[in-house]
């Protein structure tokens, strides 16, 4: 099968059959991310995703999901995606899940009645990187939308019947600017129904633009103490109506916690507030090796 020399794939996709569709990331601006620098976006051919799905079918006949590669296969036509789709469903009966990374603006060049037939498709489970509900923040690590326009997105989504993750950033913003970004993005995730949220922890990647503003001191980076009490606003400002998985299974947290909201919502608060009153700061700053950890 035919893969790029980098691939990235979410820890849940990990035993998921990889289809790649598109090369690099049709945005490729945050400020925080490296992961397609040096790849240029590219579309593949449909000939070579029929290839694909017929040697993979040698290997796995009986898929029941498939995960579409790279960073924003969701900004590919409706007409394109659906094709894709169809050859899942010749080659791969059993799927039923075709999932993959959007973005705000992907979704936002999909009409309503698209939508709806991507769904119908198999078209589910997007994972879509928020990162933050503060528009200061989206603006400075150029994600290209505003708050409220990635809030209508994904009530659209909602609309639809598609299913997505959101993913966001705690320490985006910076120190002493934690608690201002959760009460944000506490209250546009509290306005869609996400299927899971998956909090991360900011991490400076060497040769993003905002590792070099911070090696420039125009970033300064939030404490991990910081980042934890940004957590724990972030929880006790979520509203979710529905249950919603939360979990912070990924390297770049320096404490996992995993459950549903609203049920464990106090149990989290009580948890995090436990470890902020019997930690010592310093101690715990020490015991995190961010240049250590692979994203």
């Amino acid at each position: 099968m035919k893969y790029d020399e980098k691939i990235y794939r979410p820890p849940l996709e990990a035993n998921t059959l990889l289809l790649q569709v598109t090369s690099g990331c049709s945005n490729n601006n945050c400020t925080y991310c490296n992961m397609y620098k040096d790849v240029n976006f590219k579309t593949e051919t449909l000939d070579q995703i029929e290839k694909d799905l017929l040697e993979a079918r040698g290997y796995y006949p009986d898929a029941k999901r498939i995960y579409l590669l790279n960073g924003d296969p969701f900004i590919l036509s409706a007409k394109r995606l659906k094709d894709i789709a169809k050859l899942v469903k010749k080659h791969l009966p059993e799927c039923e899940t075709i999932t993959m990374y959007a973005s705000i603006q992907s979704i936002a060049l999909k009409t309503m009645e698209e939508l709806k037939e991507l769904k119908a498709a198999g078209i589910n489970d997007l994972y879509i990187g928020l990162e933050s509900g503060n528009d200061e923040v989206l603006d400075h690590v150029k994600k290209g939308y505003t708050a409220n326009e990635a809030k209508k997105q994904l009530q659209r989504l909602n609309e639809a019947g598609i299913e997505f993750f959101s993913i966001i950033m705690y320490g985006i913003a910076g120190k002493g600017k934690g608690i201002s970004n959760a009460v944000d993005t506490a209250a546009l995730l509290s306005e869609v129904k996400s299927k899971s949220i998956f909090p991360m922890s900011t991490t400076l990647i060497p040769g993003t633009e905002l590792h070099m503003e911070y090696l420039r001191g125009e970033f300064e980076e939030a404490t991990e103490m910081e980042r934890i009490i940004e957590l724990k606003a972030l929880i006790e400002n979520l509203n979710v109506k529905d249950d919603t998985i939360i979990s912070t299974l990924h390297a770049s947290n320096s404490l996992t916690i995993s459950g549903i909201l609203p049920r464990d919502k106090k149990t989290f608060v009580d948890g995090l507030n436990d470890f902020i009153k019997n930690t010592d700061g310093e101690e715990f700053q020490r015991s995190v090796n961010r240049s250590a950890i692979r994203l």
